[in-house]
């Protein structure tokens, strides 16, 4: 098993920055993919960003793109999310996950094994 622990929400004003951080414990050699996502109040969960802990493919969702970096430091087995630029509609608890190396696509949250608590971010406008 992996346990997923995310740290880092909090409440901060349009255009205020925040980094999020997803500490990865246990059986982490069977996590090959790091993902964010995030889910508002009466919304689907929404992708965010991914990639391997190789640092070799990410990817972002479109309405983040330009404002918020995925990164990791792999001696800490912790994920980051830098998130920029933060907007209303960002609002919402973000969640870090954990692919295997079978994951068919990033962005889909059931290829996802692992979870975390997920944090709360909410932007005040």
């Amino acid at each position: 098993q992996v346990r997923l622990v995310e740290s880092g929400g909090g409440l901060v004003q349009a255009g205020d920055s925040l980094r999020l951080s997803c500490a990865a414990s246990g059986r982490t050699g069977s996590s090959y993919v790091m993902g964010w996502f995030r889910q508002a109040p009466g919304k689907e969960r929404e992708f965010v960003a991914a990639m391997t802990w190789t640092g070799g493919t990410i990817n972002y969702g479109d309405s983040v793109k330009g404002r918020f970096t995925i990164s990791r430091d792999n001696s800490k087995n912790t994920a980051y999310l830098q998130m920029n630029s933060l907007k209303f509609e960002d609002t919402a608890v973000y969640y870090c996950a954990g692919a295997g190396i079978d994951y068919r696509s990033m962005s889909r949250p059931a290829d996802y094994s692992y979870w975390g608590q997920g944090t709360q971010v909410t932007v005040s406008s």
